[in-house]
């Protein structure tokens, strides 16, 4: 049975998603699992309530291979439920997150529809993962409320949301976005509305030098592919690119610049702000400063820290078995 607005006691917030496909679906079952009423629109009345449909079943599986907690359908079922319209949806919502596809013309056209039905003082996030933010602006009245609120796939389950206001996005709108990611479980990041924001543009730049060593012959996709799940990819879910560097020394991955630079000067060329770190001694955690300042007192507990946390993944890992690609 479809929930309705008027399903339950009276939420403490409410949203919207604009867009019930596989991210916006994921979007709303994140929003709705957190205590929020959330109205699923699409382009028509029946792909929303069939997208509704899935998400209920969905759930359902989640909840049995346990990766739902137990109650999650009910509580999405309470929650969750399909608008006739785009208009009805946004209409009362506090939060509305728009998760249509990756056109700007779609995106500005939904965006007009959105912000003349909507409250003037709803906050609007989009989805998007590469379009400018101040472009889809335009199309919004109010923009101040305005920003991009970037969940990654698949979104029920990646903890990390980005956070991109444009210029003219009022810092209120921003913490208001931050909060509402934040009663959902996920950690937030606010970045600078520049094409890609930060997380693909770290993402394109680890694909792009693989797929140039799989071009050149270095190592086949396979074998890069391992390399990075059990080396440099094996610290990630712990620690930033930052944490690993000052760990390892700011002046050892400058050497290993210049190591670099022998046969791919341009393409390796030494970050500025590395060379100005290491030209002050600041090396990481064998000298102090760097890009993160590990107190010394301190450094025994973060390499006890690390050692676990390595160990752990390796134990998930032989747990879970190989994944099923080849």
């Amino acid at each position: 049975m479809t929930a309705t607005p008027e399903t339950g006691p009276a939420p403490a917030w409410r949203a919207a998603v604009v867009g019930s496909g596989y991210m916006g679906g994921g979007i709303a079952q994140v929003l709705a699992l957190a205590g929020a009423k959330v109205a699923l629109t699409d382009v028509n009345a029946d792909v929303a309530q069939k997208n509704y449909e899935r998400l209920i079943a969905e759930s359902r599986d989640f909840v049995r291979d346990g990766l739902f907690p137990a109650g999650a359908t009910d509580t999405l079922e309470a929650n969750l439920w399909a608008a006739a319209s785009l208009e009805e949806a946004v209409r009362d919502a506090d939060f509305i997150e728009e998760a249509v596809p990756e056109v700007l013309a779609i995106k500005q056209d939904t965006l007009r529809r959105v912000s003349a039905a909507a409250r003037p003082d709803a906050i609007i996030g989009s989805n998007t993962s590469t379009i400018s933010i101040a472009d889809m602006a335009t199309a919004v009245d109010n923009p101040e409320r305005f920003l991009g609120v970037h969940f990654s796939n698949p979104s029920p389950f990646i903890p990390g949301v980005e956070i991109i206001p444009h210029a003219g996005t009022e810092e209120a709108a921003v913490t208001a976005a931050r909060d509402i990611v934040h009663q959902t479980g996920k950690s937030t990041a606010v970045v600078k509305d520049v094409t890609g924001f930060v997380l693909n543009r770290l993402q394109y730049a680890l694909f792009h030098e693989a797929a140039r060593l799989v071009e050149d012959g270095t190592a086949t996709a396979e074998d890069i592919d391992t390399l990075v799940s059990t080396t440099f990819g094996f610290r990630l879910p712990f620690f930033g690119p930052f944490a690993i560097a000052v760990m390892a020394g700011l002046d050892v991955y400058e050497f290993c610049y210049r190591s670099l630079q022998t046969r791919f000067p341009d393409r390796f060329a030494t970050p500025q702000i590395l060379t100005e770190l290491v030209a002050q001694g600041k090396l990481g955690t064998k000298s102090g400063g760097g890009f993160l300042d590990v107190p010394a007192e301190r450094i025994p507990e973060l390499i006890a820290y690390r050692n676990k946390a390595y160990v752990l993944m390796q134990k998930l890992i032989e747990d879970l078995g190989p994944a099923p690609i080849s």
